[in-house]
């Protein structure tokens, strides 16, 4: 049983709100194509043992298509996941859970969640959400409470991830591997983190599998507004450096094609990084093996400059079991839907899967606790964007900042809803802007992630 410290602190409130983004341009995920979203923004209140209380905020995109790959409509999951986020809001201020944020978040992920999900999905009948959609859901909540804490205590949310502020050390959450010869016993999540960040990342774009490379792709259906439709003009105007490659992992040769016209246009524009994203529709080694080699064969240059390959085969690593030491011994593979929590990752590991993407879309504890397991194993890692705007662009490169990834961070809401953030971006210029190929967070201060809610002139 763990001790409690007078930090601690309580959920007493959780309000939640709704924002509609409709997309600039389409973005395809795996099998579907995707034209708005909806952002789930929380806010919580907490209290300590005094009485004295604080407002923290959290908010994460409800990327249907990417959480519930589904015969049912957009529309209907959208909802579904909308109702649940209402449901989690009273179930939270219910449990009573007390403690750091780490604490709260853990205890509610190991027991309510599960029961809420099961709850949400016998009241809907049909087609079951899956727990992917309820951790995304839940991320918003969790996110708020790192906030309400450190807005509480008037400290930056990364200054608490210690022994001054947890009552439970690592080994309360998390289990190295056999006979690795690890120990999480006294030891904190700051033991793992970047301490003096960085204020400026190399930022990564996306390339969608529908985006237009080149003037012959344009259809005529474009929006006409000031920002750029073809991929060189990305790589001019925000100085890129990274590219992310959508890939359809269910025709080699579209796929191949797409590799070799991207990397081309890249090169020429500066650009020095690539990586390859399949999205879970792969279902053996050899599909993604062959297109490497060919690659390695045909083209030296964009193979040498791929950095790593992500997540190519089917997300419940659980059910499908698969043997990817062939690939990682070509590129780092990089788990991202699958890596849920810190057991996926050691599942991943033990597959052959080289390295972590995370998300704090999945929680801010569980990328954090992922992160820490990850480390210690000597797994790389990256930090991946579920395309987040307004105010879940802040966590998101917080966490890229303090993990210590291979290559910066991938930030894409400015290529899909650009001004859907415009009210915070007149506070954190450098962050909702792309420009010389960074990001740059600076402008983030204050308590709790250093949002500066207050000065964000946004009605909700």
């Amino acid at each position: 049983m763990s001790t409690t410290k007078p930090t601690d602190v309580r959920v007493t409130a959780a309000e939640v709100y709704f924002l509609p983004i409709t997309m600039r341009v389409p973005l395809k995920f795996g099998p579907e194509t995707v034209t708005n979203a909806v952002c789930l923004r929380v806010r919580v209140t907490v209290a300590d043992r005094s009485g004295k209380t604080a407002q923290g905020w959290g908010e994460t995109p409800l990327s249907v298509s990417w959480v519930w790959p589904s015969s049912l409509s957009v529309a209907v999951r959208a909802q579904r996941m909308q109702d649940f986020s209402t449901l989690l809001a009273t179930r939270l201020v219910e449990s009573g859970f007390a403690g750091h944020p780490m604490e709260i978040g853990a205890d509610f992920m190991h027991g309510p969640l599960a029961a809420t999900l099961k709850e949400a999905n016998a009241a809907a009948g049909g087609d079951e959400m899956p727990y992917l959609g309820s951790l995304v859901a839940f991320s918003a909540f969790d996110i708020a409470v790192h906030d309400a804490y450190g807005v509480l205590h008037n400290r930056d949310i990364y200054s608490t991830y210690n022994a001054e502020f947890m009552s439970r050390d690592l080994s309360a959450y998390i289990t190295p591997e056999e006979d690795s010869g690890i120990d999480f016993k006294g030891r904190y999540p700051q033991d793992y983190l970047v301490m003096d960040a960085p204020k400026q990342l190399p930022v990564w774009h996306l390339v969608g599998g529908v985006d237009a490379l080149e003037a012959a792709d344009l259809t005529g259906a474009e929006p006409k507004d000031l920002h750029p439709l073809l991929l060189a003009d990305w790589i001019k105007r925000d100085g890129l450096k990274c590219l992310k490659v959508k890939l359809r992992g269910t025709d080699a040769a579209w796929d191949y094609e797409r590799m070799q016209r991207i990397g081309r246009i890249g090169f020429a524009g500066g650009v020095k990084w690539l990586s390859a994203d399949f999205n879970c529709t792969v279902k053996e080694p050899g599909y993604v093996n062959d297109i490497l080699d060919k690659l390695l064969r045909d083209e030296p240059e964009i193979y040498a400059r791929t950095l790593y390959v992500e997540q190519p085969f089917p997300y419940d690593l659980e059910k499908h079991q698969i043997d990817v030491r062939s690939v990682s011994a070509r590129k780092p593979l990089f788990l991202d839907e699958s890596a849920h929590d810190w057991e996926f990752v050691r599942l991943g590991r033990r597959l052959g899967w080289s390295g972590v993407a995370l998300k704090t879309c999945k929680t801010q504890t569980g990328a954090l606790l992922s992160l820490c397991w990850a480390k210690a194993h000597g797994m790389p890692l990256m930090v991946q964007d579920l395309t987040n705007p307004m105010l879940a662009m802040i966590p998101h490169v917080r966490l890229a900042a303090h993990a210590g990834t291979i290559q910066g961070v991938e930030c894409n809401a400015m290529q899909f809803y650009p001004d859907a953030s415009l009210p915070e971006q007149e506070i954190h210029p450098g962050l909702f802007q792309r420009r010389n190929g960074i990001v740059d967070l600076s402008t983030l201060s204050g308590p709790g992630f250093g949002y500066r809610a207050d000065e964000v002139k946004r009605s909700l």
